[in-house]
């Protein structure tokens, strides 16, 4: 069940981080259409790239720029890093930052050839405090249909993916684990962790 499960965590977040589109944000505050609209966008974008025939390292990179340009990096890094985050300095926030977007590039855009057929139906929306949370089932080849949860906000002035949850897993938390892990593995060293990320996925 476990690994099944991060199969799918895997799997999803690439679908849906591969395909954030871009969203009008004007003057007014995010509202539930825009969310919505935004986790709807989500699937033409990914099967725009798998369809453009480029070779995976190709489509890797475009995740990373659409990663860049759409999602919360600095957030969803941070979040990341916990509480060692408060400890290290501006520079090497920066660098781990620019790492753990080129890991998460490839941890998730290696699996663009099975996203081919998958679609994300949106089933509600409702603001939760600050965000909205998206509510839709997935359904991918070879799984049985499952519920995703996207959070969106546009805290930074900005529509952006900040969270999903899949099947009650986090991908910030799941990540912070594994980040967790690899950091132990270094004693604490951030440094060692940033270079270790910048191979890992």
């Amino acid at each position: 069940m476990t690994s099944n499960l991060s199969r799918r965590h895997v799997l999803t977040t690439g679908l849906v981080l591969g395909g954030l589109a871009t969203l009008p944000t004007g003057v007014l505050a995010l509202n539930d259409a825009r969310a919505r609209t935004l986790v709807d966008a989500i699937v033409s974008d990914i099967n725009r790239v798998i369809a453009s025939g480029k070779p995976l390292s190709a489509m890797i990179a475009d995740f990373e720029r659409i990663f860049t340009r759409y999602a919360d990096v600095n957030i969803i890094a941070r979040s990341t890093l916990g509480a060692d985050a408060n400890r290290i300095s501006s520079g090497q926030m920066a660098a781990f930052t620019q790492a753990f977007r080129s890991y998460i590039a490839r941890k998730y855009g290696k699996r663009f050839n099975e996203f081919v057929g998958g679609r994300i139906e949106v089933n509600s929306v409702k603001q939760v405090k600050s965000w909205h949370e998206v509510k839709s089932t997935a359904y991918l080849r070879g799984e049985a249909p499952f519920e995703v949860s996207f959070l969106v906000s546009d805290r930074s002035g900005k529509d952006l993916f900040f969270d999903m949850i899949i099947e009650g897993i986090s991908l910030r938390l799941s990540e912070r684990t594994e980040v967790g892990a690899m950091l132990d593995r270094r004693n604490g060293d951030i440094n060692a962790l940033i270079q270790d990320l910048k191979t890992a996925g």
